[in-house]
């Protein structure tokens, strides 16, 4: 049986192989064939772009959909599907008209001795880029895709001409995102679950705690993501002011509001009063957001593929070194269909990662993570933070994780205050158990006047439990919910992904030169 699986196993590899060498070699074709006189380096470069945008698809997607697959709002193949055709329709609708090719000013172009070794170094950061997401994805690691073109940028720029051609200041500033970037995403999503669970899940009556809330929850989604969607996803088609996006946003959520409030009055009645039911109300919002998310991602990270090859090809056709380009529709679909085509193939691993190997998901937790990213965004965008998208979605999935162990261990550390109170005063097992369970199934409310009389007792020395006990009680229990292995590991592919990609692609430009020279 065992060796069926690993027969199986292996055509799948070679399978998802051959159908990813095809696309390459398709693009191959088609650039040889209608623009192949410009240069052989632009074959070249179209193939690594292709090569980059499977990639892309393969590693950086599955933050968009991992956190809904995970919490089982849909299947692995739907979550794919619209993945992949929403990521393709906002690379070929909305993807920038103009891409800055260089990491957002990462080097000075100007520095380079010719336009020759402008196109080697594009070529050179597209397959060290391209290489390094190889290497995150078979380790199971989710990277950022524009950290990974960056460094390839970077390296490749002072392989060609030194030190002094890198803007330290940018390369300072996206430094400061591994930072940033996780952090506030996983105190905004730990916030929105949290409020989730003192305004949901720890009421009595969980119906009608819905009925009040979760429209209001789902009114801030639908303001989050048409704001995210405006701002972030729409550039090419229409320029908007952020603040203007914003009252948009607003006018979309009290839409969002008023329909999800009449559509809760008639889901209410059969709803069940238990987390199941309330989970169940956030699945088809999860479902749009995973599909505007694709969509937001497609527009701007297509970039990181097909900007290098969108400069290579402008160099070629005008003879000279530019730090933009305007992008032709092949070079476009390219990036779109290269996306498509890496995240069917290889996407479902890093899916599974994101949405089950950090931490248990539902509904509810991947809400918060989805709103999390939006809003995350859109303040980063406010303040003029540097941010990456992968890191703030990976950075909420671990919010939401340790804000769950946070919550466990102190209920289990009143649990047990309660439990040394009662025995002290002389109750039996029973008497105790019953009590456990009226304190559990109370109201948020009720657990604190239940909790402030335990205090007012211990006050007034009716029970006995020393400062020594309740040092004991506080480490009574600590059920880690978060893989601690995982965080390393991903963590520690952050760290490198900028300095790791930048030495591969010196390597490569050191390389291509060297065969290109006369």
């Amino acid at each position: 049986m065992a060796k069926t699986k690993t027969a199986a196993q292996q055509r799948g590899y070679y399978v998802r192989l051959s159908l990813a060498g095809a696309f390459v070699l398709f693009v191959i074709g088609y650039t040889w064939t209608n623009h192949g006189y410009l240069s052989l380096s632009l074959v070249v470069a179209a193939a690594f772009g292709a090569y980059m945008a499977i990639n892309i698809g393969a590693n950086d997607v599955a933050n968009n959909v991992g956190p809904a697959v995970g919490a089982r709002a849909m299947r692995l193949l739907t979550a794919v599907a619209i993945a992949a055709f929403f990521e393709a329709a906002g690379a070929i609708i909305a993807g920038g008209a103009v891409v800055g090719t260089v990491g957002s000013g990462i080097i000075d172009p100007s520095r380079l001795r010719d336009p020759d070794s402008f196109v080697w170094l594009m070529m050179a950061a597209l397959l060290g880029g391209a290489l390094w997401l190889n290497i995150a994805t078979a380790l199971g690691a989710p990277v950022s895709t524009t950290h990974s073109i960056v460094g390839g940028v970077l390296g490749a720029g002072i392989a060609a001409s030194g030190w002094s051609i890198a803007n330290w200041d940018t390369v300072g500033r996206i430094a400061l995102s591994w930072v940033i970037s996780p952090v506030l995403g996983g105190v905004i999503a730990a916030l929105f679950l949290f409020v989730i669970k003192h305004g949901i899940t720890y009421q009595t009556d969980m119906v009608r705690a819905s009925q009040r809330m979760v429209p209001v929850l789902i009114g801030a989604m639908g303001w989050a993501f048409s704001t995210f969607l405006i701002v972030k996803g729409l550039t090419r088609v229409v320029t908007v002011d952020p603040y203007v996006a914003v009252g948009v946003g607003a006018g979309i959520g009290v839409v969002s509001f008023i329909g999800s409030r009449a559509r809760l009055r008639t889901i209410a009645k059969s709803m069940s009063n238990g987390k199941k039911g309330v989970n169940a109300l956030f699945g088809l919002p999860l479902i749009f957001a995973a599909a505007l998310l694709s969509f937001a991602h497609g527009s701007n990270d297509v970039a990181n593929a097909i900007g290098p090859l969108a400069a290579v090809y402008n160099s070629l056709l005008t003879n000279s070194i530019g730090a933009g380009a305007d992008i032709p529709f092949w070079v476009m679909a390219v990036g779109a269909l290269g996306l498509a085509v890496g995240l069917a193939l290889y996407g479902p691993k890093l899916i599974k990662t994101v949405g089950t190997e950090i931490t248990d998901m539902d509904n509810m937790r991947a809400y918060s993570i989805a709103m999390a990213a939006a809003v995350t965004v859109i303040l980063a965008s406010q303040l003029g933070l540097p941010i990456s998208t992968t890191h703030v979605t990976i950075g909420a999935v671990f919010g939401i994780g340790f804000l769950r162990e946070h919550l466990k261990a102190n209920y289990r550390r009143i649990i047990a205050k309660i439990e040394k109170h009662h025995e002290h005063q002389g109750r039996s097992p029973d008497e105790i158990k019953a009590f456990l369970h009226e304190f559990e199934t109370a109201a948020i409310k009720e657990k604190g006047r239940i909790l402030k009389s335990l205090a007012k007792s211990r006050k007034r020395g009716k029970t006995k439990i020393t400062k020594k006990e309740q040092k004991k009680l506080r480490k009574v229990y600590q059920e880690s919910l978060v893989k601690r292995a995982v965080i390393l590991r991903v963590v520690a592919a952050w760290l490198v992904t900028v300095p790791g990609t930048a030495v591969l692609s010196a390597l490569i430009y050191y390389t291509i030169r060297g065969m290109l020279l006369p």
